[in-house]
């Protein structure tokens, strides 16, 4: 499973070239994981994969739109199969300007319920940690950050234990340059 997950992200996600990123970090190492997580094989081996580092008492899974929409979708579904229960969730860039107002969509826990924060593509986890805000201000728990590719542009372990998370990733950017 994983390997063929790593060929999947080298031929339809992986690009060298001159590239500014979103966090404004000028690379040569282009990572887009949209490819493959909107391809029927690739979403479903990675739902797998995550769902190994997804603690029991996890109660919904959540990311910030677009990257993470299909992957929380598709890891609940996983739990699902497993007759787990788990909902996922995601959260907008900024609240709605109409209805409710809500920044997070989907069937809300109570509060202090376990979330897990799940994510394609990480580079200063800053993108992970507006979803992390978020959550915790509607007063939820969140405890782990899950990324497809971590692309070490920073120690971002460190910036997640620093913030009382834990961090993992199912690949580096190093495994796809390979």
């Amino acid at each position: 499973m994983r390997e063929r997950v790593l060929e999947l992200l080298r031929e339809r996600s992986y690009r060298l070239g001159n590239y500014t990123l979103s966090s404004g970090i000028e690379t040569d190492h282009y990572v887009n994981c949209k490819p493959v997580t909107l391809n029927g094989e690739g979403l479903y081996l990675i739902a797998n994969m995550m769902l190994d580092h997804i603690h029991k008492d996890t109660t919904a899974v959540a990311g910030l739109t677009l990257g993470a929409d299909p992957l929380v979708s598709a890891v609940a579904m996983a739990c699902h199969q497993q007759w787990r229960p788990l909902d996922a969730l995601i959260i907008r860039k900024q609240p709605k300007g109409h209805g409710t107002t809500s920044q997070i969509e989907g069937h809300l826990p109570p509060e202090g319920a376990t979330i897990t924060v799940l994510e394609d593509v990480t580079t200063t986890g800053q993108s992970a940690l507006n979803a992390v805000q978020v959550l915790r201000n509607a007063n939820y728990n969140v405890d782990k950050v899950v990324t497809i590719v971590d692309r070490q542009d920073c120690d971002t372990h460190a910036i997640m234990l620093n913030e009382g998370l834990e961090f993992f990733s199912l690949f580096s950017l190093s495994e796809l340059c390979e």
